[in-house]
């Protein structure tokens, strides 16, 4: 269910920034960078913030943002670059986007280390 709303969310963002073989891919770009921070903030709130499940991380981190972004399209949408003749376009796409995607990782990461750490239980004495 997390892959399905993950894809329409993604479907959406195309529709909205359409582009072109000629142009710079900003609905990929925003799309994979959105979702680097989305997976920085989840991650961080389900592996160190919130109590454990076994529901959050593979609904929403491997389904939903693992549907929403797409390493493939990043890719294809390189290679049309290239091969259309704009290789510093392409190389703006691929250098934008994983610094940009690191930077977006790394912000979603320290905003969930500001969540608060729930106490830690204590046994009854």
């Amino acid at each position: 269910m997390g892959g399905a709303l993950g894809t329409v969310a993604r479907y959406a963002v195309s529709r909205a920034l359409p582009g072109g073989v000629d142009s710079f891919p900003w609905a990929t770009f925003w799309t994979n960078v959105s979702g680097a921070f989305v997976l920085g903030v989840l991650l961080t709130l389900v592996l160190e913030r919130w109590p454990p499940t076994r529901f959050v991380r593979p609904f929403a981190a491997t389904g939903f943002v693992g549907a929403y972004t797409t390493w493939s399209t990043f890719m294809v949408e390189t290679d049309e670059l290239l091969a259309h003749g704009h290789a510093a376009t392409a190389l703006a796409y691929v250098s934008a986007s994983l610094v940009v995607g690191l930077v977006a990782v790394a912000t979603g990461i320290a905003l969930g280390r500001l969540w608060p750490v729930p106490p830690a239980e204590t046994s009854p004495s």
